[in-house]
């Protein structure tokens, strides 16, 4: 059996307890990994988040947790500070993730401990120092996990973005970010992709880049199917934080173009959207066939009640954990082919694919319509999950990523010496 690694992971927020999406995925890689290795971490943590609690819930599967409280510009201030930040040749992003107190605690602890891995959750965090180490001991390694592509991202958001600052602002800041986040690559060791999607549009742009794909994954046990009671109305479920501008994107299509079409055919059906920080606009659209039920204390019963679930996202990278999660509990689905890109899927079988508001609405009608259907999906994608998209399976492909990449550098390291001499 190989000898446990020593690793670190390095986040602009806690992992614990994970309430959205890229909280899961370090979750549940840091949890998984910490079964056969030894995992520490360091990162920021924002207003918004409880640090005791936060604290405690990582010490389960963490020997060390360092927790650097940070503030986080919010509302007008953050737009202000993004807009100031077009004027230097740094972005926003990379400002943000590099503070100086976040730098002292990682000198502290990487002088203190040795590690193999340092694992940075986002490009723009890659500009810190962590080739540090204890004396007699090599530094460590250092990879990005590349929840998205986020230049590519931030393109997206200047073409669907209404307002005329926010277009000119995203028009202007994608290209700063694809600067920053391709050095940040050539800095790295290695970077991890969750979607062949995303590692192809890399190597794009950048051929040589050390990588693999490590998709997001589910805890299989957590989300399972329950006998649970039906919504008293046939239900259509979106989940998703609403301060993440793709799902506030695919809600308001969703509001605005496809739900009127189902309600006009089915009366009787209702929409449940779940989600932190809804809008005004948003929570105006709450009435008796429309609930918008904010942040819940336990998504899983929802999900259970819910007749099927849809996914109708236009913008987006990586792979989507609300769909593994989804198909986890064995509930069918209607997405975009955008919102399932990137997980192996067979759309009829697994799941139902829709681009536009009428085939949208009808494949949602449909499975309203054919419990038969549903069912089928529901069952199809459980399996898919339990096959290839556990968080064991995943953390496995991360080790292995790791390990690979730990010996092949110390490889290339070593026949550099040795030609050299």
């Amino acid at each position: 059996m190989p000898s446990a690694l020593k690793l670190l992971f390095v986040s602009s927020f806690p992992a614990s307890p994970a309430t959205f999406g890229a909280q899961r995925r370090l979750e549940g890689l840091m949890r998984s990994l910490a079964s056969r290795n030894r995992v520490s971490f360091v990162g920021l943590c924002p207003p918004d988040f409880d640090r005791d609690v936060a604290y405690r819930a990582m010490r389960e599967y963490c020997d060390e947790v360092v927790l650097v409280p940070c503030r986080e510009a919010a509302g007008r201030s953050k737009r202000i500070s993004q807009l100031r930040s077009l004027g230097s040749t740094k972005s926003y992003e990379r400002r943000y993730m590099n503070q100086p107190g976040l730098q002292r605690e990682l000198d502290r602890i990487l002088r203190a401990r040795p590690f193999d891995v340092v694992s940075v959750e986002t490009p723009f965090m890659a500009f810190s120092r962590f080739r540090s180490a204890p004396p007699g001991h090599p530094p460590p390694h250092v990879i990005v996990d590349a929840h998205n592509v986020e230049f590519d991202l931030a393109r997206q958001y200047g073409e669907m973005s209404t307002g005329l600052s926010r277009r000119v602002y995203h028009a202007l800041n994608w290209r700063k970010l694809r600067r920053e986040e391709l050095r940040a690559w050539r800095m790295v060791d290695g970077v991890a992709f969750t979607s062949p999607d995303d590692e192809a549009r890399a190597r794009a742009f950048y051929p040589e880049i050390r990588s693999a794909v490590v998709p997001n994954g589910v805890d299989t046990e957590q989300f399972r199917p329950r006998n649970a009671a039906p919504d008293a109305r046939p239900t259509l479920l979106f989940f998703g934080t609403m301060n993440y501008f793709p799902n506030l994107d695919a809600v308001r299509w969703l509001l605005g173009d496809i739900w009127p079409r189902i309600a006009k055919r089915s009366p009787d059906v209702r929409l449940k959207i779940i989600g932190s920080h809804p809008p005004p606009d948003v929570l105006a659209q709450h009435g008796p066939d429309v609930e918008i039920a904010g942040l819940v204390d336990d998504l899983q019963r929802h999900l259970a009640e819910a007749t099927a679930i849809i996914v109708p996202l236009r913008i987006g990278g990586g792979t989507r954990l609300k769909i593994l999660e989804s198909l986890a509990m064995g509930k069918a689905i209607v997405s975009t082919a955008l919102g399932a890109e990137g997980i192996a899927l067979e759309a009829e079988r697994h799941i139902l694919i829709a681009d536009d508001p009428e085939a949208f609405s009808s494949a949602a009608l449909r499975l309203l319509e054919d419990p038969a259907l549903a069912h089928r999906l529901g069952d199809a994608g459980r399996k898919v999950v339990e096959t290839t998209y556990s968080w064991a399976a995943i953390a496995e492909r991360m080790e292995g990523f790791l390990r690979e990449l730990r010996g092949s550098v110390r490889q290339t390291t070593s026949e550099a010496m040795t030609a050299s001499g």
